[in-house]
């Protein structure tokens, strides 16, 4: 489960960058506090509002 929210953080920031790691955090908080209802729609807004579309491979 963390390294799946790890890829995802990396999706949105750097791999260095620290908004990534709280945005880990966050979400592994909340699953852990047995939220995880939320964080997985929640995952979605954050891909589709900026829009980004999966990679052409």
């Amino acid at each position: 489960m963390i390294e799946f929210l790890w890829k995802a953080a990396f999706v949105f920031y750097s791999q260095t960058s620290t908004q990534a790691e709280a945005w880990e955090s966050k979400r592994l908080q909340l699953i852990l506090e047995g939220k995880s209802s939320s964080v997985a729609p929640g995952m979605g807004r954050s891909a589709t509002l900026p829009k980004l579309t999966p990679p052409i491979t």
